[in-house]
């Protein structure tokens, strides 16, 4: 098992972090591209989800998953949303975004005062504790087929 790639956008859409460790297959166009079609099918996917649920959701949209991939998806009451594809076998990834989010997100962002809310993280602190936690991860491995 392991983990592709992890995305955190803005509530407008704008992504402020993009990390890669297990990647196989770049999508053969540009990284400002691939975010904006990232974030365009999450919003479809949310709308749907909630227009089409016969139940309240609560929660709303968590996961997607395709034969290849599962796409988990964490938002806060703020709009910050968090996205990490992993493989098949990975659980729901929901209380590890949150920990992203609540940990890392907010310590090294958040509460820095040379962060500027909205704008792509420039915080290698913040890099490097993400990538640290990403890779202690129980379902993290380097060297995932």
């Amino acid at each position: 098992m392991t983990v592709h790639n992890l995305y955190i956008f803005d509530r407008n859409g704008s992504c402020l972090h993009y990390g890669e460790w297990n990647r196989k297959k770049q999508a053969g166009i540009s990284k400002e591209e691939e975010f904006k079609l990232m974030y365009g099918m999450l919003f479809s996917i949310r709308s749907f989800c909630s227009k089409m649920s016969p139940l309240d959701m609560k929660d709303g949209f968590l996961t997607f998953q395709t034969s290849k991939y599962k796409l988990h998806y964490y938002e806060t009451a703020t709009g910050v949303k968090i996205i990490m594809n992993t493989d098949l076998g990975v659980p729901n990834a929901k209380d590890i975004l949150h920990q992203i989010y609540s940990t890392l997100y907010v310590e090294y962002i958040v509460k820095n005062p040379l962060c500027v809310l909205g704008e792509q993280l420039s915080s290698d602190l913040f890099s490097t504790r993400l990538d640290l936690y990403i890779r202690a991860l129980p379902f993290f491995s380097p060297r995932a087929a």
